[in-house]
């Protein structure tokens, strides 16, 4: 299952974080500011090929030295609680009590997406994000009830999911999920 990242609010919301003009993106994507705009505004799509350049553009992966401190704090929590790219739901950093529920060696799966994962909660709670403002600003936060999925490899439990947003130090944004109830 592949998730339609809503590919044109997560570009204006890393072009604002990091005090990138449209015009200026437009040079680096070899696209009109014109199109960059209508990008933004969801009027128009990218084709394939843009998309996959913007989606490398806005991923984020904790790998720079400024992430090392969340990094720790997540790979130490004793909370079920795993760190994600906002844009692509790659995993940067998972607690072991969240990668204790996991039937997986846990690095191979880092920078990997674990959207085939998701509960069809979870794909609905993120159908949900555009509408809800969720690409606008860089502090999100949303909780949600998640039936289970039908993986073995990466199951997930019914409970209580917690989503936060978190800038990274490169100016792209992580995902903190965190299970606070079964």
């Amino acid at each position: 299952m592949l998730h339609d990242l809503p590919v044109g609010r997560a570009l204006r919301r890393f072009r604002r974080l990091n005090s990138v003009k449209q015009g200026h993106l437009a040079e680096l994507l070899a696209v009109s500011q014109a199109t960059v705009s209508r990008w933004e505004s969801g009027a128009q799509e990218p084709d394939e090929a843009h998309r996959q350049r913007i989606t490398a553009m806005i991923a984020a992966r904790a790998d720079h030295g400024g992430d090392a401190v969340l990094k720790r704090l997540v790979t130490t929590s004793t909370l079920p609680v795993h760190l994600v790219c906002d844009a692509t739901h790659r995993l940067l950093a998972a607690s072991p009590s969240r990668a204790a529920t996991w039937n997986i060696d846990l690095e191979t799966y880092l920078d990997t997406s674990l959207w085939r994962f998701a509960s069809p909660e979870i794909a609905m709670a993120e159908d949900g994000l555009a509408d809800s403002g969720w690409f606008e600003r860089p502090y999100q936060r949303t909780c949600f009830r998640t039936g289970a999925n039908d993986s073995a490899e990466v199951p997930v439990q019914p409970g209580l999911l917690q989503w936060e947003t978190i800038p990274l130090s490169d100016g792209r944004i992580g995902r903190l999920a965190t299970t606070i109830a079964g």
